[in-house]
């Protein structure tokens, strides 16, 4: 190859990145949907549709923005997962537009059991001080009660899983108490504790203890025996049996446990809420269905599913920087 040639590949400037359809379709489609929100009047006196379509709008010109970004060398990589998420956020625009028609526009869904979009977002401008005292008082419910359940499962199930005698005693009494749903001990928690806070939090443990303490334990009794005894061969003393090797080697196991008790203590702190907490997520949503403001449910309820998915999203971050070598090897 000539100096020339070379010369002329080094200089060649880099090919721009494909044409993204589905971003420009994407973008394309949230402005009309806010041309939809601002031009059409709504069938009935709704606030915060002008507010709503500059949101539309603005979502939409950053779409198109990340759409022309994307096609440049330099900025492709970083923007791959926006574009591998085109599809959706099209999908996305039209099912608002589909939402704003039977509601808003048309009035075919009757109010106040399906509210507008624009009532959602008049919940999160108006009610934002109750509403996020709702979502602290539900934290500080639900993360002692998770991590004392999730931690004394973690314990229990080690004992489970290393001792015989623990494992003959303690087997009995989780396969009879644990498929027991946490809700059922409702009436019995909220008469053994003098608070309602006392009661949910015992609940939520309640629930995050039996998957964790049984994938735990499973976990700890799968372990290799050759890898006990490689560690005797090395002097190894059954403590550090249990820290370096059966902990180690049982992890992933205990994650899919605290992937599944992390489930269950929201789905008994709602209830929790509901039943005598006087703050929180599941009061809110009972509070609201009580005065028919079934915008705030809606709300309460999208913002539920954002811890949720938040907390699950934090707990698999924890679960590949901890177990390296299974990154990706389940997906969330």
């Amino acid at each position: 190859m000539s100096a020339t040639t070379l010369g002329a590949r080094i200089a060649a400037p880099a090919a721009r990145a494909p044409f993204w359809p589905s971003g420009w379709a994407a973008g394309l489609a949230w402005i009309g949907t806010a041309a939809l929100i601002s031009l059409w009047p709504d069938a009935d006196d709704l606030g915060r549709s002008w507010e709503l379509a500059v949101l539309a709008a603005g979502f939409g010109a950053a779409i198109q923005a990340g759409a022309i970004a994307a096609t440049l060398p330099a900025l492709a990589p970083r923007l791959a997962p926006l574009r591998a998420a085109g599809p959706w956020l099209l999908v996305l625009a039209l099912a608002l537009t589909a939402w704003e028609l039977v509601t808003a526009k048309l009035d075919w869904l009757p109010r106040p059991f399906f509210a507008a979009p624009q009532s959602i977002l008049e919940v999160f401008t108006d009610d934002y001080a109750r509403l996020g005292e709702s979502v602290w008082r539900s934290v500080l419910l639900v993360v002692p009660g998770y991590a004392l359940g999730a931690s004394i499962g973690f314990l229990f199930g080690v004992a489970m899983g290393w001792s015989r005698l623990v494992g003959y005693w303690a087997h009995p009494v989780v396969r009879l108490i644990g498929p027991l749903p946490a809700t059922a001990w409702l009436p019995i928690a909220f008469f053994a504790f003098t608070s309602s806070r006392g009661a949910s939090t015992f609940l939520i443990a309640l629930a995050s203890f039996f998957p964790v303490t049984v994938l735990t334990w499973s976990g700890v009794s799968a372990v290799s025996k050759s890898y006990y005894d490689v560690a005797r061969t090395m002097g190894a003393t059954p403590w550090f049996l249990v820290r370096k090797v059966a902990v180690p080697a049982a992890m992933p196991s205990v994650f899919v446990g605290l992937f599944v008790g992390l489930g269950a203590s929201f789905s008994v702190l709602v209830v929790a809420e509901m039943m005598g907490v006087k703050a929180g997520l599941g009061w809110y949503m009972q509070w609201a269905q009580g005065w028919a403001a079934y915008a705030n449910m809606y709300a309460a309820l999208l913002v539920l599913a954002l811890m949720c998915s938040s907390a699950v999203t934090l707990l698999f971050r924890l679960r590949d920087h901890l177990l390296s070598w299974q990154k990706g090897l389940v997906r969330w």
